[in-house]
């Protein structure tokens, strides 16, 4: 079966990638100890553990994707930089520059921008005020069809802009109604709830699920891995497909992974609590996929 490359999927083999390693996000503990209160995470990581963290997540990546890109230090972003997916989000018809929904966040897309200015990458449109939306509040379910999560981060405005930006390619946007959950300050995504690991299998924590959502994907026949209650808040919800099943995760989720293996999938861990858990981004979060490559049969 002859492989095509895509945007437009969470599952397929990523040919390239966009990274923000630690180095060039913490930078140092001084700098984690003057913006974490204010950015919102848990508690102050550990430089240190979070550069061994941070490498050995990069040495998965390292492993499995042809080709790594590596956003730079710059002095206007912080802590939350690393979490690159949040941004932008990818099509076949150019790159769509976000408008940050959290405010210390504004200038990130601005950085996007100059990525794609240096490496030729074009850009279909941006995002302005008042819309807001963020990468991680959208999900493809198929080729033509893009999930957007209605969050505190993504607003009416911010879908209108996306809905009319994909209108001329008939590309389907479904809005997905998301719960106030713990509020406007908390990080809540699309993905913090569903992670697609191939062409009708997805990991997902269905309490949190809106129910017209979730019946769309088993009208359309996948395949729903629940996370447990109890893994929901280690981000075991959280995956990253490098490839059709072939997937890496925050260490700690047993369940999830147990539930993922039975549907066949691989399973690479890391520890991430310095540079994942603290700061609410787990490995789709860390992470913006560029190209993929997939073929008519998914799986295999």
């Amino acid at each position: 079966m002859k492989a095509r490359q895509t945007t437009h999927s969470e599952y397929g083999k990523i040919k390239s990638i966009l990274i923000k390693p630690c180095k060039n996000a913490f930078v140092s503990q001084d700098k984690i100890n003057t913006e974490w209160k204010e950015l919102n995470f848990l508690e102050a990581p550990d430089y240190i553990l979070g550069m061994e963290e941070y490498l050995i997540f990069e040495s998965i990546l390292q492993e499995n994707i042809d080709k790594i890109y590596e956003l730079p230090f710059h002095d206007e972003a912080n802590l939350d930089s690393i979490y690159c997916r949040d941004a932008s989000i990818v099509t076949d018809h150019g790159l769509i520059l976000c408008n940050m929904g959290k405010d210390l966040r504004k200038k990130e897309p601005s950085l996007i921008k100059e990525f794609c200015n240096t490496n030729e990458i074009s850009i279909l449109g941006q995002i302005e005020s008042p819309g807001t939306l963020e990468g991680g509040d959208t999900a493809w379910i198929d080729e033509q069809t893009l999930a957007v999560g209605h969050t505190y981060r993504t607003n009416k405005s911010g879908i209108g802009q996306l809905k009319k930006l994909l209108a001329a390619f008939e590309i389907n946007v479904i809005t997905v109604e998301l719960p106030h959950y713990r509020g406007m300050h908390d990080v809540f995504h699309l993905m913090s709830i569903f992670s697609p690991v191939d062409r009708d299998v997805a990991v997902v924590y269905s309490p949190l699920m809106p129910i017209a959502f979730r019946n769309e994907l088993l009208d359309r026949a996948w395949h729903l891995v629940e996370v447990p209650e109890n893994e929901f808040e280690s981000m075991g919800c959280n995956v990253l497909a490098m490839s059709p099943r072939n997937c890496v995760n925050i260490a700690g989720n047993p369940v999830t992974e147990e539930g993922m293996i039975k549907a066949g999938c691989k399973v690479t861990s890391y520890e991430g609590r310095n540079i994942s858990y603290l700061g609410g981004g787990g490995p789709t979060c860390l992470t913006r996929p560029l190209i993929r490559e997939i073929t008519d049969t998914g799986f295999g």
